[in-house]
């Protein structure tokens, strides 16, 4: 580009400059914006500058003034602040379905909206180098198909995987294409789940979107919605245990006062405690049936007690006994 042209583009260059340069404890002299500038080939006045602050102020940016021996300017407040930009960083280098090629991508494009010297805060805290991520990089276009197929209310057609022992890939369903109407994300365990309906099965089903591949958009519309007509995803959260799939039962469990929060922290403040004896509560919750569900109540031993249904008092109990059986 020609320097006329660059100099056209002064205030842009101008606004790029503060942006990346400039923060409460890093303000730039006039005198230095127009050395920042010159690397741009642009040429500016002092008086030019100033006066491009203010236009960019009049835009809404807001650009504080320091003075000491001389004036200095700095952006003061931004889209993110500084904090928010730490809690974003954190959230992607411990997300185990980002990989960490992506998560590298996507902290370098964050640590773009905050200063130079901010970025180097960015660089901090949670370390992924041992921390175990997905090698599934189309993860994040699958996700992409999944809300466009939801939009465009159509079904959707992929293949699905599991790890064998020899750690390979093997596709489930002898290797045939799976076809569902999509409905929902959710996310849970650190793993990214579809939520979709099943017209062959009728049933809602959900799939690990990272065991996902070969994915397409379907022309036939999406079918379901009278399954979906009263659906909470919050509620199917709560009832879901490590997402193996089922149907909910009611289940009345007892629980030690100690086990409040834990309660609280899986069901939600809405669930009813009924106090009993010994410091102990009852509650009722919709749950499903499953090996997991049974770990779950296992790991907290004698502070927790399946009573009803009769069903789930006996699948708790040869849950045990096939762990038992695996140590005769």
């Amino acid at each position: 580009m020609s320097k006329s042209a660059n100099q056209k583009l002064k205030l842009l260059y101008l606004l790029k400059i503060l942006l990346a340069y400039t923060d409460e404890e890093h303000p730039l002299t006039v005198a230095e914006l127009i050395t920042h500038l010159a690397g741009y080939d642009i040429t500016a006045e002092r008086k030019s500058v100033y006066s491009d602050i203010e236009l960019l102020r009049e835009y809404g940016i807001d650009i504080e003034t320091v003075k000491s021996k001389s004036f200095g300017y700095y952006v003061a407040s931004r889209d993110f602040e500084l904090p928010e930009l730490k809690l974003l960083v954190d959230a992607v280098q411990s997300s185990k379905f980002i990989t960490r090629k992506k998560s590298s991508e996507l902290i370098s494009k964050i640590e773009a909206f905050a200063s130079r010297y901010q970025a180097k805060n960015l660089e901090r805290q949670v370390f992924v180098a041992n921390r175990i991520k997905t090698m599934n990089e189309s993860i994040y276009y699958t996700v992409d198909y999944i809300h466009t197929a939801i939009s465009r209310d159509a079904k959707i057609s992929f293949k699905y995987f599991e790890w064998t022992a020899q750690k390979e890939k093997v596709l489930k369903h002898d290797g045939k294409d799976y076809v569902i109407s999509p409905w929902a994300l959710t996310w849970d365990d650190e793993n990214y789940y579809l939520v979709a309906y099943d017209s062959d099965a009728h049933i809602i089903k959900h799939y690990r979107v990272d065991k996902i591949t070969d994915i397409k958009i379907l022309e036939e519309k999406r079918e379901g919605a009278e399954s979906f007509k009263e659906f909470d995803m919050a509620i199917y959260s709560k009832s879901v245990f490590g997402m193996f799939g089922g149907k909910a039962e009611y289940v009345s469990l007892l629980c030690h006062e100690s086990l409040a929060g834990v309660i609280i922290d899986r069901f939600g403040q809405d669930v009813v405690f009924m106090k009993r004896d010994g410091g102990f509560f009852e509650i009722n919750v919709s749950v499903v049936l499953s090996s997991q569900f049974y770990s779950w109540v296992f790991g907290f031993g004698d502070r927790m007690k399946i009573l009803s249904p009769e069903k789930a008092r006996s699948g708790f109990l040869d849950q045990i006994e096939k762990t038992r059986n695996c140590y005769m």
